[in-house]
């Protein structure tokens, strides 16, 4: 069995950040507050890149499906905040995930689908990726009837360059027996006085 990967060198992204300081044209003796900074980006990167490392992939308690695998019982959760880095420019997306699915003999537990959302956006991503990562994990790990998975994010790559406009980018994934017709409204807004389980 291979040696696990290292994890990420923080001295060597620390030198690599002072590089690009200077090639900035910033000097530390005339703003004493980038001394540390290399450091600091550093520890940074190893929090928000810490999905990198295969180790950190989380143990996803599951359960038995008390329902079985014929009873019609959605689980869906919503409003999951993330943040992440864009792979293209090293600047943050974020936004609000929801993920469903449609449980087969398995289900997970409460915080399963939160878990998977931060492992998955702890890495320079591309938001479609995120999206994709979720819904095959959650197919490995359950087999479920039908998953769907959505993320909506704000890109700070599209606010602060180029055409500097903020807007909402929505991804969505949906598969098996959730891209059934009668789900098209899973993840509609809700509407005022509906039910929380109103779908549709």
């Amino acid at each position: 069995m291979s040696d696990p990967p290292p994890a990420q060198d923080r001295a060597a992204v620390a030198r690599a950040v002072a590089a690009l300081i200077g090639a900035l044209g910033l000097d530390e003796a005339a703003e004493p507050e980038l001394r540390d900074t290399p450091a600091r980006v550093a520890d940074l990167y190893a929090e928000v890149f810490s999905g990198l490392d295969p180790r950190a992939a989380p143990e996803i308690a599951t359960f038995e499906h008390v329902g079985g695998a014929d009873a019609e019982q959605l689980v869906a959760v919503r409003d999951l905040p993330f943040y992440s880095l864009c792979v293209h420019h090293f600047v943050p997306f974020f936004g609000r995930a929801h993920i469903a699915y449609l449980p087969g003999e398995t289900i997970i537990g409460i915080s399963g689908a939160a878990r998977l959302l931060e492992h998955y956006a702890r890495r320079p991503q591309l938001q479609e990726r995120i999206t994709a990562q979720i819904a095959d994990h959650l197919e490995r790990l359950l087999r479920p009837r039908g998953v769907a998975v959505a993320l909506e994010a704000r890109h700070l790559c599209m606010e602060m360059r180029g055409i500097r406009t903020p807007g909402t980018v929505e991804t969505r994934i949906v598969r098996g027996a959730l891209a059934e017709p009668r789900w098209a409204g899973l993840f509609a807004p809700a509407r005022e006085g509906a039910a929380p389980d109103d779908v549709g």
